[in-house]
């Protein structure tokens, strides 16, 4: 009798296949797959087949493989392409003509401030805000906009595997919940060298009607350029216009002070 795989099996093996490829590994050879899933090359060449049929995967003629246009497209049904991203790329759109700055929108997704729009003139193209990629909340502004307006518990958790990364990183309870209580105070958050040596960045929160951040919107420039802060009121009025798209109640919660 011939034993089927167990379905769940498959999945799971799927899903670390897809696992493998992250924004410092966007293009893989079927070696890499392997090594970094730890399934033998023969299994990994099954599974790798099966998915780039799906369209999960797309392979290059040099038989290199990226994720494929099947995942984006699930990506896009997403409550955060379908909803903030929808909603934030007019007013996005207007803040780049106004400043010709790198320009991004960004959600929480756990301890991480998740990229999800980005436009940006080619000299800024090698930031590291592109679209999908993650950063520490502790780390960047539009993290610290969005933990400003999120409970302790939160604040806790992004801190939880703190490291620095560089000699400017705020990684102490107290230092960062200080930092919290001034970016609450002037209604923006501002980093410099915080992620990267060569790296500023000033963000403002989106709120929702209860005055929770669920997104924000900043601006990410190298270190030797000029100064942000005077771009932070647009950024405030662009987070603004982006949470009463959402949810016109949300005006509530800016009236009130919490933005």
């Amino acid at each position: 009798m011939v034993r089927r795989p167990d379905p769940q099996t498959m999945l799971q093996r799927g899903l670390a296949v897809l696992g493998a490829f992250d924004a410092d590994h966007p293009v893989l050879t079927l070696t890499e797959i392997a090594g970094r899933t730890g399934f033998a090359l023969s299994t990994t060449s099954r599974l790798v087949g099966q998915l780039q049929e799906w369209g999960a995967l797309a392979r290059s003629d040099a038989r290199e493989y990226t994720i494929g246009p099947r995942v984006w497209d699930l990506g896009l049904l997403s409550n955060v392409h379908r909803q903030v991203r929808v909603a934030g790329l007019p007013v996005l759109r207007d803040v780049f003509a106004t400043t010709r700055q790198n320009v991004h929108l960004a959600v929480r997704e756990g301890s991480s401030a998740l990229f999800v729009e980005r436009l940006s003139e080619p000299r800024t193209a090698g930031l590291t805000s592109r679209p999908g990629n993650r950063i520490p909340l502790y780390a960047c502004a539009v993290g610290k906009a969005m933990l400003a307006h999120a409970t302790d518990e939160v604040v806790r958790e992004a801190l939880s595997d703190a490291v620095a990364l560089t000699d400017r990183t705020i990684t102490s309870y107290d230092g960062l919940v200080s930092e919290l209580a001034r970016v609450r105070e002037q209604g923006y958050a501002r980093t410099v060298q915080e992620f990267s040596a060569v790296g500023q960045s000033v963000g403002a929160p989106i709120l929702d009607a209860h005055g929770t951040a669920i997104a924000a919107i900043g601006i990410v420039a190298e270190s030797d350029a000029q100064d942000l802060d005077r771009l932070a009121p647009v950024l405030q009025i662009a987070g603004r216009a982006i949470a009463r798209r959402l949810d016109p109640r949300a005006e509530h919660a800016y009236a009130a002070g919490r933005g």
